[in-house]
């Protein structure tokens, strides 16, 4: 028998004990009688409860891979003739592959299924040979487009899930085949929080009730309808009765989504914004690379602080002035490491600082610690051609506002996301567009998360104001700024506030 603690990293079940959560759902069915409805992971049966609740007369088949969930519903529904409960992955199973195939044979499908459920790495080879075009490693994105290929035609299914499906980069073909096998009936933005015992972090939740259809041109003409602004989770009862006069309402033909870039379904997004994120002919990618940096495989081990008066740094050793190498040589010789005692060289870490970083931190690079990071599997010797060179870092994670600093010439972490223009008279262009409200709503928008992976960057549209002298403006306030704090002094709100300006005008917002 499997512990609950294995249990909960194997499975990641969230048990549904929300009465409004649960509601809402089944009232997005639309059952009738006779219907055969499908529960993909069915925990301790809630679902099923309320389903036939609903409707008495509705055959449920009911999969769970958790043995411990087996016992309990088969104990549960050992005396229910309609309810048939199966030992079994939804993911991998034969049967459910044969159904699959032939076209789908439920009515009616309605999950809550496991987020970041753990897998070994044989399954996850099984998962992308089964999927090639998903992410296998979040498993609710598999389950989802393997339920809506065991709808029948015009069949509905609803799924609570997070709502990353709806712009990152990892789900486009999910978005794809969501977009065009199905009429999105309504979507329901949520906080994680909303969810008993459920918390993310990295995103909210969603309920997302599609029915299938198998004409593309259908599909892609069809108004999907996405609601937020939920105040308390009582409130999904309002909506699932009609009763939605109140909450934040948008609609879009899901062409519209289509022919956004990746996708993507851009909410609460300023029509302006979306327009210029998805006709822009510049995109960061195009004139700059933007890669991740370096990580040692053991910080403990190889990173140094500049003073222990620098946050989060207890557990790092203080550096040694006389370790610091001051004379690198060339960028290609410090790609093999530094001879001799003086070997630490700066590294550009995560942190919200615009502009300018002095240097907080050290790493060894002397040649033994190089070659251990090249050949240690733990270790992250990526884009080392970028390292040591004239660029822009941006902090992969933020909390409201996208910043920038410049990295002149220093090495950079894999919490940093290197940006490196391939015209090296855009530099400080680009580095004091990157630290504008401008840029930040481009990048929220683009991703609503706090994170700025490479890939979103790549897509932020990049304008050039009309005149170069207002070009040459920008490059000059931003240089002053950093010459100032060099030298000691804050950002020069002024003069930032002219930079803010500027964009504001050129962008439009």
């Amino acid at each position: 028998m499997v512990s609950q603690a294995l249990a909960e990293k194997i499975y990641k079940s969230f048990y549904t004990k929300s009465d409004p959560i649960v509601y809402y759902m089944v009232k997005m069915l639309n059952l009738s009688t006779n219907m055969t409805v499908f529960e993909p992971c069915a925990g301790d049966g809630v679902f099923i409860d309320a389903v036939l609740k609903a409707v008495p007369s509705c055959l449920m088949v009911a999969f769970e891979l958790n043995p411990n969930a087996i016992k309990t519903l088969k104990v549960k529904y050992r005396n229910n003739r309609i309810v048939n409960i199966v030992e079994g992955d939804t993911l991998t199973d034969p049967n459910l592959l044969w159904k699959a195939n032939a076209g789908g044979v439920y009515d009616r499908i309605i999950a809550n299924p496991p987020y970041g459920g753990w897998q070994d790495y044989r399954k996850r080879k099984l998962l992308k040979k089964l999927f090639p075009t998903l992410y296998v490693k979040e498993t609710y994105s598999v389950f989802l487009y393997r339920c809506i290929q065991l709808l029948k035609e015009n069949g509905i299914l609803t799924f609570i899930i997070p709502d990353t499906y709806l712009n990152l980069h990892m789900h486009t073909k999910l978005r794809e085949f969501i977009l065009t096998k199905t009429k999105i009936l309504e979507i329901v933005l949520f906080p994680s929080s909303f969810f008993p015992g459920v918390n993310f972090g990295y995103s909210n939740l969603s309920i997302i009730t599609l029915q299938k259809c198998s004409k593309r041109d259908i599909c892609l003409e069809h108004i999907a309808r996405v609601i937020s602004g939920f105040n308390k989770v009582d409130e999904l009862v309002d909506v699932a009765d009609k009763h939605d006069n109140k909450f934040n309402i948008y609609c879009f033909t899901q062409k519209q989504i289509f022919n956004n870039i990746d996708h993507a379904l851009f909410v609460n997004g300023n029509p302006e914004v979306m327009n210029l994120i998805n006709k822009s002919s510049i995109r960061t990618g195009d004139i700059a690379e933007c890669v991740t940096g370096f990580y040692s495989g053991n910080d403990k081990q190889y990173l140094r602080v500049a003073k222990e008066n620098v946050k989060n740094t207890s557990k790092y050793k203080v550096i040694n002035s006389n370790l610091i190498c001051n004379n690198y040589g060339t960028r290609e010789d410090l790609l093999d490491g530094i001879e001799g005692n003086k070997c630490f060289v700066p590294i550009i870490k995560g942190g919200g600082i615009k502009f300018y970083k002095s240097n907080l931190w050290f790493i060894d690079w002397s040649k033994e610690a190089v070659k251990e990071y090249k050949n240690s599997k733990k270790a992250r010797f990526q884009n080392s051609s970028f390292y040591f060179k004239e660029g822009i870092g941006v902090p992969m994670i933020s909390s409201s506002q996208i910043t920038a600093s410049i990295l002149e010439n220093r090495l950079f972490d894999q919490s940093i996301v290197g940006i490196f223009p391939k015209d090296r008279s855009l530099l400080f262009y680009l580095l004091a567009f990157f630290n504008t409200p401008t840029c930040n709503k481009l990048i929220r928008t683009i991703n609503p998360s706090a994170n700025n992976p490479a890939n979103y960057i790549k897509k932020i549209p990049v304008l050039f104001p009309s005149s170069k002298s207002i070009q040459s403006e920008i490059e000059g306030l931003t240089k002053n700024i950093i010459a100032e704090m060099k030298e000691g002094g804050g950002l020069d709100c002024k003069k930032y506030k002219r930079i803010i300006e500027i964009f504001f005008d050129i962008y439009g917002f």
